[in-house]
């Protein structure tokens, strides 16, 4: 009798993208609050910025945190603290009326990030999928936040039309709470080897940090996040005030797009509908080719793409042209990176194990959110910024190359 094939799609992968998809809508629209916030109190460019760089270090800080309270006390309890957390920042946020305050308050939004970000749901994606099928899904879940980052910056543009930045910050709470009808569906069985299955926490992370292969996934995935984390929040801002003027008779305007700050806010939206097909792409062909030279390509396509943009003239052409190329490589790296790490250390604690990883990202991400407002208020725009991103990237694309792509788990007794 023939054996059944296993499905891709499956109740846990939909359930997981739903998650995503919600959790990414909001996450990836904080950049348009930038210029009415600041110009609200009337603060410099840096102070949202810190906040928003701060949400980014806490994510990163949490998401080991909640890898390991997934794996400890299972993954819907994890889901349910992150969603919690998430809503209660953003609540706070809302009366919020100092630069410390909101500074503070984003550690709640970023950690609420965390526990309803990758580093739980990728987890619980990877160890339901089978094998044949498991760099696809990863694919697929991580194109679901791309989904999320479609409509997530105009959705915010389009209610500040109509309410106060505090009132959109407190429907956006309602909204990440939505995610919750989604659990049901979240359970994955142990997949993991017997040998894994007998091995404590502390072996596998301590086996992993020994290996200069970790050291270098860990390093590798700084950039990644400086230069996603400084475009979701400055480019909107960029775009509105650098960008040449939109011809009121062409078809951007024809479109409903008249002004620099709404394309802003697409731009970021075209970003995220490319990486749907970058992602569902990276999947496809991590089960197909060595991940690392894979993660080397996109990370010299980003420097290229990068450098390119910022050496041209900006128009809304160019703007909208750089969005496409950069969304197809923008979260390319993750279902590459955390089959990566599910690869070569297995799956048994793949979520605290990638969230390690992702602290890199988000280290990279608090520095280039912060760094972009700093160097703003100092030098009147983002270019130097912009130009560390290009060096961070090829960084990147070289540290990749010595990694040991080969399986590091502890052998049968």
């Amino acid at each position: 009798m023939t054996p059944t094939k296993a499905p891709i799609i499956t109740p846990v992968l939909i359930a997981g993208c739903v998650i995503l998809m919600l959790g990414f809508s909001i996450r990836a629209s904080f950049g348009v609050f930038q210029i009415p916030i600041a110009e609200e109190f009337g603060w410099a460019r840096a102070e949202f910025s810190l906040a928003i760089a701060i949400q980014n270090l806490a994510w990163g800080i949490g998401q080991p945190l909640f890898g390991a309270l997934a794996e400890r006390f299972g993954d819907r309890k994890a889901i349910v603290a992150g969603a919690l957390t998430y809503a209660t920042g953003l609540v706070l946020s809302s009366f919020a009326v100092t630069p410390g305050q909101h500074q503070v308050l984003e550690i709640l939004v970023g950690f609420g990030i965390a526990g309803t970000g990758f580093g739980v749901v990728l987890a619980v994606v990877g160890r339901a999928a089978a094998p044949e099928h498991r760099s696809m899904t990863l694919g697929i879940a991580t194109a679901a936040g791309s989904m999320g980052q479609v409509f997530g910056a105009p959705l915010a543009e389009f209610l500040l039309q109509s309410y106060s930045w505090q009132e959109v910050f407190v429907i956006f709470a309602g909204l990440i709470l939505c995610s919750l009808f989604a659990l049901p569906f979240i359970r994955s069985p142990h997949v993991a080897t017997r040998a894994e299955l007998e091995e404590s926490m502390g072996t596998v992370l301590t086996r992993a940090f020994k290996d200069p292969s970790f050291s270098l996934i860990f390093l590798g995935f700084f950039s990644c996040g400086y230069q996603l984390a400084f475009i979701t929040a400055h480019f909107p801002a960029f775009v509105t005030e650098l960008c040449g003027p939109i011809d009121p008779a062409g078809t951007l305007a024809g479109m409903g797009i008249t002004t620099t700050s709404a394309l802003g806010a697409v731009a970021i939206a075209v970003i995220g509908l490319a990486n749907i097909a970058g992602t569902l792409t990276a999947g496809w062909l991590g089960k197909r080719y060595t991940k690392k030279y894979l993660l080397t390509g996109i990370y010299v396509a980003r420097t290229i793409a990068a450098a390119a943009f910022i050496l041209m003239p900006i128009t809304p052409g160019s703007v909208l042209i750089f969005s496409a190329v950069m969304g197809s490589l923008w979260l390319a790296t993750v279902p590459l990176t955390s089959g990566l790490v599910a690869h070569i250390y297995g799956l048994r604690y793949m979520g605290t194990l990638y969230g390690f990883v992702f602290l890199s990202h988000q280290i990279g991400g608090f520095l280039g959110v912060w760094l972009g407002g700093k160097m703003y208020d100092i030098t009147g725009d983002y270019t130097l910024v912009w130009w560390i991103g290009v060096g961070v990237g090829a960084f990147s694309a070289i540290v990749h190359l010595p990694i040991r792509e080969k399986p590091l788990v502890a052998l049968p007794a």
